[in-house]
């Protein structure tokens, strides 16, 4: 599908100008025209320089498939026809860059393409396990109920992402502020504040000393220290794109103090809710651990995920492997395992799934708690510090006179 640009009177003879989505022009116009609007002007501007600038800077992010989830799942279950219901996102959809993917998508499955290949053909932004949520309604004749099975876990995983990012935003701001401020008193104001003192015979103290050595060190050197630690970060990246980096960070991630329990609990969250979503659309286990190993993010659970799946081929439980893991709470395996035995895996997940987001969420606000009055104490320390390495020995040198 293409893009138009339009200039249109409305019924009361004002100038509207706008964007339409559709196959050709005069399908374009059609629809401005059910808007009662009398086209003026209508141009493709599909691949112009300033339709692919305006993309580019309104990427799809996750709220936005969120909300084209939950949307296409009420028109769906709404009986309306997959086609009109994607025509109809086309208009409702603000971010020129999804509505411009919808219509692809609209004009994939009008050719009589499967709703799931097309989106399939777009893997960077729909996830294996969106792709295979939807194959599995396609297949059992229950498209609704799994969209909506879907559009609910968007949700909820969106708004644990939130709620963790809010968290964060905080003392990333205290502690960039910190350095930043840090650093401007290393190269301004500590030169002209400790000049006097160099100039004299007295001994300094070990403090001022330090803070005298590291101000001269940021003044001559930043640009190496610069170059050093973005040298870090780069090699660091490219460490984590190898399968053991990538294990080793993950490995780090578990075993920090504090966030690293945090990290299990969400996990285990994406564990849960994942599969339970795969097993209520009818995928298959099998299946459905493939691709709950692939949406993870962490190598340690995909890991046992792919054991599992493995032990689940000899013939074993479920909860076999998770039995004997370290990274999964006993409660888990001893969870499923009754499951099992009653054949309600699915709702023993959405009960995991519920009991570790309370924790994870109890977690969080101790959290954000506890970080307050630590930034205090590190600023209190920080500030000690500048008075004990600077002010102290100018007020020893003026108590000499």
């Amino acid at each position: 599908m293409s893009i138009f640009k339009y200039q249109a009177e409305n019924a009361s003879g004002k100038m509207k100008r706008g964007k339409v989505v559709a196959l050709t022009e005069g399908e374009a116009a059609t629809k401005l025209r059910r808007e009662e609007l009398n086209v003026v002007n209508l141009e493709d501007v599909s691949n112009t320089l300033e339709t692919r600038f305006l993309k580019l800077i309104a990427p799809i992010k996750s709220k936005h498939l969120v909300i084209f989830a939950r949307q296409f799942s009420v028109m769906i279950s709404a009986n309306v026809t997959v086609v009109e219901s994607l025509l109809i996102l086309i208009d409702q959809t603000e971010n020129l860059s999804l509505k411009s993917l919808i219509s692809d998508i609209a004009f994939e499955v009008n050719s009589g393409e499967f709703l799931s290949d097309a989106f399939g053909k777009r893997p960077q932004i729909f996830s294996e396990f969106f792709i295979n949520i939807i194959r599995s309604g396609e297949t059992s004749g229950r498209l609704d109920e799994v969209l909506d099975y879907l559009a609910d876990e968007m949700e909820k995983n969106y708004a644990m992402t939130s709620k963790i990012r809010g968290a964060m935003i905080y003392p990333v701001f205290i502690i960039t502020a910190l350095l930043g401020v840090g650093i401007v008193l290393m190269v301004y104001v500590i030169p002209n504040l400790t000049a006097i003192l160099t100039e004299t015979d007295m001994v300094l103290p070990l403090s001022t000393r330090i803070v005298i050595g590291l101000s001269v060190f940021l003044r001559s050197y930043f640009w190496l220290l610069l170059i050093v630690l973005l040298g870090i970060i780069f090699g660091l990246r490219l460490y984590a794109k190898t399968y053991v980096g990538r294990r080793q960070l993950d490995l780090f991630k578990l075993r920090m103090p504090v966030f690293g329990l945090l990290l299990k609990y969400i996990y285990l969250i994406r564990f849960s809710r994942s599969l339970s979503t795969l097993l209520k659309g009818g995928v298959t286990i099998t299946r459905s651990l493939e691709i709950v190993a692939a949406v993870i993010g962490n190598t340690v659970y995909k890991e046992l995920i792919l054991e599992t799946l493995d032990s689940i081929n000899d013939g074993n439980p479920l909860a076999t492997v998770f039995e004997h893991s370290i990274y999964i709470p006993k409660m888990v395996p001893q969870m499923i395992a009754v499951g099992e035995k009653t054949g309600k895996v699915d709702t023993v997940l959405d009960r995991i799934t519920i009991f570790y987001e309370r924790e994870s969420s109890s977690m969080l606000d101790n959290l954000s708690k506890l970080i307050e009055p630590f930034i205090m104490v590190l600023m209190g320390v920080g500030v000690g510090i500048m008075v004990a390495a600077v002010l102290l020995p100018m007020y020893n040198l003026a108590s000499q006179f």
